[in-house]
């Protein structure tokens, strides 16, 4: 069992687990890719690569978020696990309280666990409704910015009082394959030329778009196979298989756990909360991926990515 109580136990075995999930045929120098030649160090846990042009130390946490982290590996490992089964997420204080570790140390593996879990790598994604596919799309809004946007329209004039629509919010853009993924996308503005780019650059051409009665996306809609909206302004959710109620649900657990769990997000900071939310949407059980599996996928997901910043609550 990789992820236990067996494995959580010791530092040790939770060496073993994450070399398991991340070298599922052995050892692998992460400056110079040497896979057969490699020699034990004294330290438990750490290689020296074999190649005579390269003799770097390096371990499973080389390459990875967890690089010159002072959290021991079973910490990591349980962090993982937590983040991955968690459907609305879970704060940065459970995490201290579970893992028993600093309120810090907690903030520091709680966001390194989701730059993990972003999607990204050297080559650009798969387009979204491949082979005519339906594709909803919309845009919400999620608390309030930090730096106030003045708009060129406004010319100098004051800004009126109440907090009705969507100004001075952050602005999030989301695609669903219908039965298949989500991606987000954390915007300065949602306006029609930030939404065709982000629609048009994500989702395949023989895509049907489903969208609401929003203007955002009428050019847009001329680049697919088909364009089919529903007017909710008049009372109308579904007609046929036409809806978003796809990605409103989305919208409605990212939401949700925004608010409960996690209450306050810095702007800078949003970007990788949704990375989260569509990470655990995109593995999810509905998919035939349990939680040990996507916790290997996050482990996986690690690799190549850094996060050097410290401590900035």
């Amino acid at each position: 069992m990789i992820f236990g109580p067996e494995t959580y136990a010791s530092e040790s075995a939770a060496r073993k687990a994450l070399e398991a999930i991340r070298w599922p045929t052995g050892p692998v120098c992460h400056h110079c890719g040497e896979a057969e030649r490699r020699y034990k160090t004294k330290r438990e846990g750490r290689y020296r690569c074999g190649n005579p042009k390269c003799r770097k130390d390096y371990t499973v946490m080389t390459g990875t978020v967890m690089e010159r982290s002072h959290v021991p590996p079973h910490k990591w490992l349980e962090a993982y696990a937590i983040m991955c089964e968690s459907k609305k997420g879970v704060s940065s204080l459970q995490l201290q309280r579970h893992l028993k570790i600093s309120y810090k140390a907690a903030w520091f593996l709680s966001h390194r666990v989701r730059e993990a879990m972003r999607e990204g790598g050297l080559e650009p994604p798969p387009m979204l409704g491949g082979g005519g596919k339906i594709v909803e799309a919309d845009e919400t809004y999620f608390g309030k910015t930090e730096q106030p946007r003045i708009s060129e329209q406004r010319r100098g004039r004051p800004y009126k009082t109440g907090s009705r629509g969507p100004r001075d919010k952050r602005a999030i853009v989301s695609l669903v394959e219908r039965g298949g993924n989500v991606r987000s996308f954390h915007v300065p503005v949602a306006d029609a030329n930030t939404v065709v780019g982000i629609v048009i650059d994500n989702i395949a051409k023989e895509s049907r778009l489903h969208t609401d009665e929003s203007r955002l996306y009428g050019f847009a809609g001329t680049q697919f196979s088909a364009h089919e909206t529903v007017k909710h302004s008049r009372g109308e959710y579904v007609r046929g298989d036409v809806h978003t109620n796809t990605i409103e649900g989305y919208f409605s657990i990212f939401k949700r756990g925004m608010r409960g769990v996690y209450q306050h997000c810095k702007e800078k900071h949003l970007h990788r909360y949704l990375a989260e939310y569509d990470f655990r949407y995109n593995n999810r059980c509905a998919l035939g991926i349990n939680d040990g599996e996507r916790a290997a996928l996050a482990i996986r997901g690690a690799e190549g990515k850094r996060l050097t910043y410290r401590w900035t609550h």
